[in-house]
């Protein structure tokens, strides 16, 4: 894109400005010609057309809004003179074809990953520690404190500082000289290096606010959710913590589990906090068997995989007036070429995909998933407004400050992460992905709360798109950021892993900035390269608890 305002789709009746644009400036698009009729912020639109109140307005070739006051040919569309609006859907389908990307560049490519007993494969190679309920979590720090250093799993940082060099040196009479001159600073490869088991890449610990109290479905949906961890082609093994007392059973845990993988053949140990004669004793026990049970994961070696073993969470989060015109096309044509590999992306955020739920009806290949889609959409959305937060409350002020003024126009961009491709499956909350090609799953908006719901369905790796950036991360699959503009990519680049901002600028094309992606995602699935989210120890996680969040 080098031009500096453009028109998305021929269907549009609002131009996006990818400069910002002075007053008077000389419109040529569309086979209109006029004058801005004021200032047009960079990423914000302005209008093709006059306007009357009342009056439909499209981009991305879908409804995003109507009019509520006449707005003028070249004016700024605002908060002000624009309100939400959403085109209606039903189950019935309409005619859908699809063509498959060129995957020359890929085939028969590998990555090589931790192969499990189901047949999945790995990117990482975890362990999990777990509580079944918020009482435990205090244990689990305690574990955090005993394991963590000691076994060189320092990854707050891109760096740890190791204060016992300086303790030896002290108790061996060095000099206040010497200990300064001392290097006590290690990076994360040289951790890496160190560590006692080197093929395992951590031990994660998941603790959270649920597990007892509330309702009894939280418990079961959390029990479904940790299931989905436990069992993620990421995680080698688990130690689980009980109080013994609350809602979220053992005995509820192990039957997700079996419902999930019926062979489950990975190591896991119980431990129940009233069964046990003291808390020194359960936190003498849990070190014991995890400590053991890493002994007997870090006998798995990465091993080659097909590409098809890739199942990709597609997120956005941060989002600017540049994501859908950048970063997200660039993630939905990856997506596209994933899927022509046999893999399975998987598309989640069902609030943003408001105004776009008759194309993926459309393209669902089963009738029953167009009809449980178009059920699951309508019955949240009628949730979120019986509590007077319907999906036009959606965007966030940062959303709006950067061009996304309404929930429409925020979801059909939104939604380009998902390509262009089949939809072979719909998955609740907490469902597990089996099928090959586009999923779509349900979760909020939420970033953190979508991007825990990923991997709790099986994703192994994740790439999530953002205009204005986010530190997001998750404990078991790899988050890798991509910015929708250059300037974000150079102001947070400890966090952006990948810059889709060269689309605006025009050094590359939707399709070429989509193979780099994959090519990205592929090294980062070998092992080769780590997200930026997973050197800072970006362990983000927040189960939903079904509750309206938008």
């Amino acid at each position: 894109m080098v031009h500096n305002y453009v028109q998305i789709d021929p269907k549009d009746n609002i131009i996006v400005a990818i400069d910002s644009l002075p007053k008077n400036t000389f419109i040529d698009i569309a086979g209109k010609t006029f004058t801005l009729a004021e200032d047009i912020q960079q990423k914000h639109k302005f209008a093709l057309q006059d306007f009357n109140t009342g009056d439909e307005v499209f981009m991305y070739g879908v409804l995003v809004g109507t009019a509520i006051q006449s707005i003028k040919q070249g004016a700024a569309i605002t908060t002000e003179n624009l309100k939400h609006a959403s085109a209606s859907f039903n189950a019935n389908q309409e005619k859908f074809n699809w063509t498959a990307p060129d995957v020359s560049k890929f085939k028969n490519r590998t990555f090589n990953g931790f192969h499990r007993a189901d047949g999945s494969v790995g990117t990482r190679n975890y362990w999990l520690v777990i509580p079944l309920t918020f009482c435990e979590n205090r244990n689990l720090d305690v574990l955090e404190g005993a394991l963590l250093d000691v076994l060189g799993y320092q990854t707050k940082k891109d760096f740890a500082v190791n204060t016992q060099i300086l303790i030896d040196k002290y108790k061996a009479g060095a000099s206040p000289e010497e200990l300064f001159n001392t290097d006590i600073v290690a990076t994360q490869e040289e951790i890496h290096k160190n560590r006692l088991f080197p093929n395992v890449d951590g031990i994660k610990f998941l603790k959270h606010d649920g597990g007892c109290g509330g309702i009894r479905q939280d418990s079961e949906t959390l029990c479904h959710l940790l299931a989905g961890y436990i069992t993620n082609a990421n995680v080698a093994g688990a130690t689980i913590f009980s109080l013994g007392c609350q809602n979220a059973q053992i005995e509820m845990l192990q039957k997700a589990i079996e419902d999930r993988d019926p062979n489950f053949a990975k190591p896991i140990h119980y431990l129940e906090q009233q069964q046990s004669q003291s808390e020194r004793h359960l936190i003498e026990e849990a070190v014991k068997h995890t400590f053991i049970g890493l002994t007997q994961v870090n006998t798995i070696e990465r091993k080659p995989a097909p590409i098809s073993k890739l199942i990709l969470g597609l997120e956005c989060g941060g989002s600017d007036g540049f994501s859908g015109i950048s970063a997200n096309p660039a993630l939905g044509y990856a997506s596209d070429l994933l899927t022509a590999l046999g893999g399975s992306p998987v598309l989640s955020e069902f609030p943003e995909l408001n105004g776009v739920e008759q194309e993926l009806v459309n393209r669902c290949e089963q009738k029953e998933d167009a009809e449980k889609f178009a059920s699951i959409m309508k019955t949240y959305a009628a949730k979120a407004v019986a509590v007077g937060s319907g999906f036009e409350n959606n965007p966030s002020p940062g959303n709006i400050k950067d061009g996304l003024i309404t929930d429409a126009m925020k979801s059909a961009g939104a939604a380009k992460k998902g390509g262009t491709s089949p939809v072979t499956d719909v998955l609740d909350y907490t469902e597990k992905v089996t099928k090959a090609g586009l999923n779509l799953l349900c979760t909020p908006g939420n970033d953190v709360e979508s991007t825990t719901g990923l991997a709790g369905s099986g994703c192994n790796i994740i790439v999530f798109t953002t205009g204005l950036g986010t530190p997001t991360g998750n404990p078991i699959a790899p988050v890798l950021k991509m910015s929708s503009n250059t300037t974000l990519s150079e102001k947070m680049n400890d966090l952006i892993d990948i810059n889709a901002g060269t689309v605006i600028s025009g050094e590359d094309t939707i399709e070429t900035m989509g193979e780099k992606v994959l090519e990205y995602i592929i090294q980062v699935a070998n092992g080769e390269i780590d997200a930026k989210a997973e050197l800072k120890g970006q362990n983000d996680f927040i189960p939903w608890k079904r509750g309206i969040s938008l």
